[in-house]
């Protein structure tokens, strides 16, 4: 394996380890890593080039994300490098977090958070679902996901004028025509916790988890869904109506998301690769 090969195999494993472990693991000397020659300025212009052109397509991804689809365009490059280039031409960009929808329903109630210190390992073992606001002319518009937990795929979604309960009913039974999990998560919001939505999982034989109230990490793997889509679709356009929302953020899940966007949780594979690893 050329050094090269090493350095993006390392760069690849180095989210979820340690450079010292991985080297120890593999047997690579660890100080090859740190060792940078020096950098040809037309390479350098040529990369710097092309972070601008990604940057500019997919201005809400960092440093991390951009490395990836780097390599998979084959260039060698180590995220120190990219995130130094990306500092060096302002392209490393704070983010506005969105408003919270929720509102929840008062009272006791049965359902507890299933998904602490659970291990996702398979296909439909888990969905969440949550909803986010468009603003559109001075009003807003709702969007509610739904999400299998372990290929990260987007199973259904569903967006309205209205935030009521077809909101989150019309996409839940979309789903279940293609297949059925296991787990249903979500937060606490009426939609989720109405005696339709309740009577539609049960009839189903799905587990209810319900994130406790106050604490959204509990939905974390939603509210990241979310803030990608937020951040990376919603956040840098300006929509005309209705219409355009509809064919934009359909666009952007089933082209975008599910088919070239690099996903951290999938060892940077993109939802549509992992699932299709995982079912070979």
């Amino acid at each position: 394996m050329s050094l090269s090969e090493k350095r993006n195999l390392i760069s690849a494993l180095h989210p979820e380890y340690s450079v010292r472990e991985i080297c120890q693991t593999l047997g690579f000397n660890r100080s090859s890593f740190y060792y940078h020659p020096r950098e040809d300025p037309s390479e350098v212009s040529v990369l710097r080039t092309e972070i601008e052109k990604l940057a500019g397509r997919y201005p809400r991804y960092g440093y991390r994300r951009i490395t990836q689809l780097l390599l998979r365009q084959g260039y060698t490059v180590g995220t120190r490098g990219v995130a130094r280039l990306m500092k060096a031409n302002n392209l490393l960009i704070a983010v506005k977090r969105a408003c919270q929808t929720t509102k929840s329903l008062q009272g006791e109630k049965p359902w507890r958070n299933r998904l602490v210190n659970l291990e996702v390992s398979r296909q439909d073992q888990v969905w969440v679902s949550d909803i986010t606001y468009v603003r559109l002319k001075g009003r807003f518009i709702y969007v509610c996901l739904l999400m299998d937990v372990f290929t990260r795929m987007i199973r259904a979604w569903q967006l309205s004028q209205h935030l009521n309960q077809s909101l989150t009913l019309k996409p839940l039974k979309a789903a279940f025509c293609h297949s059925v999990c296991e787990i249903h998560h979500s937060d606490q919001g009426v939609q989720y916790l109405s005696k339709a939505y309740i009577a539609t999982l049960q009839a189903h034989h799905i587990e209810i988890s319900v994130a406790a109230r106050g604490r959204p990490w509990e939905n974390g793997y939603a509210e990241r869904l979310i803030r990608t889509l937020k951040e990376e679709e919603v956040d840098i356009n300006d929509y005309q109506d209705i219409t355009e929302v509809r064919d934009r953020i359909s666009h952007f899940i089933t082209q975008v998301y599910h088919q070239k966007r690099p996903h951290s949780a999938l060892g940077y594979l993109t939802p549509i690769e992992f699932q299709r690893q995982t079912l070979s």
